[in-house]
């Protein structure tokens, strides 16, 4: 910032400044597996890169998220995070390929998973057993834990952006709807069809965004709306062209990066407690509960056994075929517009 007015001087410049001995931020730890980590001005930003795997969430994605948000969220350099996707899309949920179809043979391990954990996949195969009792706060315990990764989006000091292209779908809505503010392409996918089968949004918060019955809408069919639709329902706040969307998602990111700090927390913290207000933390516990109920009823078990013997793509296939027809790159079966 050049500009000379003290109230535009970064954090930690001047002599009054609280942050004043503070020594350079290292830009993060090159050993994060699911995402990239750079400051670049008062913008941090988290860029997931498993491009090959559609970003697709992994037992490493919700530590190293909320290990790169604590990250930037103490750097006073930092005005704002930006939270985006490699690839042909933001998040295409879980990595449910490997969940569906290895859940019982013990291969989901993430990279330093305490072994005999609720987080060692071995005991969630014990617990998924049809023959044996399932226990439904071993798998509480760990899906919470993702859930609570995702959540410090919410619950970090200073604002966060989503920039969305191609998909948001899945697990992938519980994490941009913790942002504060996404932004879509026109043309993307955002959605949750696992509720049709082997899924609630464990985030908890698509009535919190949108309303009592447009969540419903989307929950109660797992229909998904276009990045135009997400906009019109009140879901983001811009859905650009796609080939607008990084040039729009800057301009938004530093006209708030240009903001004092210490007044971006303040606001921040005064809105959250509005939002947190109406039971927040309350939907995400129930939500995360039901989410494991559904894959441990009759129809979850038959889901997925079909993606064990014929593949998750196929599964899919199966669940999203008529009366939704909506498999792929489809971006609206709410309106049916925008539909590719």
């Amino acid at each position: 910032m050049t500009d000379a007015a003290p109230w535009r001087r970064s954090a930690h410049d001047g002599p009054d400044s609280p942050y004043r001995d503070a020594g350079p931020v290292a830009d993060g730890p090159a050993s994060y597996r699911t995402l990239t980590y750079e400051v670049d001005g008062r913008v941090a930003r988290l860029t997931f890169d498993r491009p090959e795997q559609g970003n697709s969430i992994t037992p490493d994605t919700p530590v190293e998220l909320a290990d790169a948000v604590e990250r930037a969220d103490l750097d006073p350099r930092v005005h704002v995070i930006v939270l985006s996707g490699r690839g042909k899309g933001f998040c295409g949920g879980y990595d449910l390929a490997a969940s569906a179809e290895h859940l019982m043979d013990g291969q989901l391990a993430g990279d330093a998973t305490p072994a005999g954990t609720v987080l060692d996949p071995t005991v969630q195969m014990h617990n998924h057993d049809p023959a044996g009792t399932w226990d439904p706060m071993v798998d509480y315990a760990m899906m919470s834990r993702f859930t609570r990764g995702f959540a410090s989006l919410l619950h970090a000091n200073k604002p966060t952006v989503a920039s969305i292209h191609g998909f948001c779908v899945a697990g992938g809505t519980d994490i941009a709807l913790h942002c504060d503010q996404i932004v879509i392409a026109a043309d993307a996918k955002i959605g949750y069809p696992p509720t049709r089968v082997w899924g609630v949004p464990s985030a908890g918060l698509w009535a919190h965004r949108l309303g009592d019955q447009r969540a419903k809408r989307l929950l109660l069919t797992g229909d998904t709306l276009s990045g135009r639709e997400a906009v019109e329902w009140g879901l983001a706040i811009d859905a650009p062209e796609p080939e607008d969307l990084a040039e729009r998602t800057e301009a938004l990111v530093q006209r708030i990066a240009a903001m004092p700090l210490n007044q971006l927390i303040m606001v921040k913290l005064a809105l959250n407690s509005a939002l947190l207000a109406q039971g927040v933390e309350n939907s995400r516990m129930i939500s995360t509960v039901f989410d494991g109920i559904s894959r441990h009823t009759r129809e979850g078990y038959a889901f997925q056994q079909r993606a064990a013997e014929a593949g998750f793509r196929q599964a899919v296939r199966e669940r999203d075929a008529s009366p939704y027809d909506d498999g792929g790159p489809a971006t609206s079966n709410v309106t049916h517009r925008d539909k590719e």
